[in-house]
């Protein structure tokens, strides 16, 4: 019997699959196309998906294979965000194409050796309550296997989500956007973005010297699907809303994806649970999909393992859908927003544009917040009672006076105890914590008045003392969600 298996071998699934090897527990990855997918749906890498690679101490890899841009936008905007000051090692986005990005995903869980089986077509599940079977179609015929757990990354039509009987709600489509990879007789002299009455285009340059222009224009907004998209439509849809088609040739994709949005009613149910985009579906504005799906599964790795190792509190595999399921819900709120602002063309709508860009220009901490929200970097999860001001936080890369840095810590998927007074924690810790004492250089509060902080596998505050958060007792002041400090995974 497999520990846990994952149905999908997207970003997601192999992520998590590579998470739970790295705490020991077997993952076999099943993925119903034969081959990879050839075309890139997402095409960015945001700073906190950035910084967990770099917790695991590959980052580099996916840095060096992409184009790092200081800048993103919120809703297509005018003025950019920018990203350089924001407190992190990877103050950018990243553009890297989807198809890489599994690349190097499917060679770092080969790596830590999970089975990735292509070609193998889940098709029903059937909890028991010690196990979950798993019915396939693959390349020689129908079988079953069996696990202790089925994790759920196969895409909006989830077939592990239908199966567990977990509610999809939301809403439909009113509005389709497109997008057409192609070939430029006469490229632009630098980005294109334009919105206006007649529709909204982006132009994005591709490797091999395509471009990809995404765009939506005011006869897709309606319920029904447009059908197929044509060369001549999106020819003329550029002349509409630039002027030119730039003498486009050689389409090698085109798409059309509409404004769906819903989300999964629970995160888990019983032994199968979800993540990524079986879990959350929307409008792809602002490159989020991916991320967040993978930051889900940095939430799950590590305490589904612990879960199955049995050193975790019962309620420790609930508080997946406590902590993911709001930031679910943020994504979805940020997402509709995006696409109000993307899709308007009323005098009204360009004048918000207008609006939302100058407060983008002229009030720092706006953009700021904005750049925090799209990157990931704001996200906290709430603790469960009063709490240390640090306690749910993402935890940056904690520089040590010694010239230490903290990520190094987290490479082995284990609890980091920072001991910040040389004194000892004084309380019971997670199997495997490894304690690491030192002074912190040049902190900020509410770090630089901390006594010690225990960070999560996944980089976040599981607990602190001292300064603002100075507790009495036994100290203990801050898990978040339901995690206790003595036996957390």
């Amino acid at each position: 019997m497999e520990d846990v298996v994952i149905v999908g071998a997207g970003p997601t699934g192999l992520w998590l699959a590579a998470e739970l090897r790295l705490q020991g527990v077997s993952a076999t990855v099943l993925e119903a196309k034969r081959e990879p997918e050839p075309h890139s749906k997402a095409l960015t890498l945001h700073p906190r998906t950035i910084e967990i690679l770099g917790m695991r101490g590959i980052a580099d890899e996916f840095v060096d294979a992409g184009i790092p841009l200081p800048t993103g936008h919120f809703g297509a905007l005018d003025a950019r965000l920018d990203f350089r000051g924001l407190d992190t090692p990877y103050p950018f986005t990243l553009f890297l194409p989807q198809v890489r990005t599994e690349e190097l995903l499917a060679a770092h869980a080969s790596d830590r050796g999970v089975p990735i089986h292509r070609g193998h077509q889940v098709t029903g599940l059937d909890q028991g309550p010690d196990s979950v079977r798993i019915a396939v179609e693959g390349p020689a015929g129908t079988y079953e296997l069996a696990a202790r757990y089925v994790v759920g990354c196969d895409g909006t039509r989830s077939t592990a989500r239908t199966s567990a009987g977990i509610g999809f709600p939301g809403t439909g489509s009113t509005i389709w956007g497109w997008l057409a990879d192609v070939v430029l007789a006469d490229p632009p002299a630098g980005a294109v973005s334009a919105f206006g009455p007649d529709g909204g285009v982006m132009a994005v340059p591709m490797p091999g010297g395509r471009t990809r222009f995404v765009g939506i224009a005011p006869e897709d907004h309606r319920a029904e699907h447009p059908g197929e998209l044509t060369t001549a439509e999106v020819r003329d849809k550029l002349r509409r809303a630039l002027g030119t088609d730039f003498g486009l040739h050689s389409p090698s994709w085109s798409s059309r994806f509409g404004n769906a949005t819903r989300q999964a009613d629970a995160y888990r149910r019983g032994r199968v649970l979800l993540a990524g985009d079986a879990a959350h579906m929307h409008f792809p504005t602002g490159g989020v999909g991916l991320n967040v799906g993978f930051q889900d599964a940095t939430n799950l790795g590590w305490k589904l393992a612990a879960t199955l190792r049995g050193t975790a509190e019962p309620g420790l595999l609930d508080s997946y859908h406590a902590e993911r399921h709001p930031v679910g819900a943020d994504l979805l709120e940020s997402t509709r927003a995006q696409t109000a602002l993307m899709t308007t063309g009323s005098v009204e709508g360009l004048a918000l544009r207008g609006f939302l860009s100058g407060m983008i220009r002229e009030v720092p901490e706006f953009s700021r917040a904005l750049a925090e929200r799209l990157g990931a970097l704001d996200v906290r999860y709430a603790p469960a009672e009063p709490a240390h001001p640090l306690a749910g936080r993402r935890a940056p890369n904690l520089a040590f006076a010694d010239g230490g840095e903290l990520f190094p810590l987290l490479r082995g998927g284990n609890h980091v105890l920072l001991d910040l007074t040389a004194g000892g924690a004084g309380t019971a810790l997670p199997p495997g914590t490894r304690r690491h004492r030192a002074e912190l250089s040049g902190a900020a509060e509410p770090w630089a008045s901390a006594d010690a902080v225990l960070v999560r596998p996944d980089g976040h505050v599981a607990w602190a003392i001292g300064g603002a958060g100075r507790s009495g007792g036994d100290g203990r002041s801050g898990g978040a969600t339901t995690e206790q400090p003595d036996r957390a995974g």
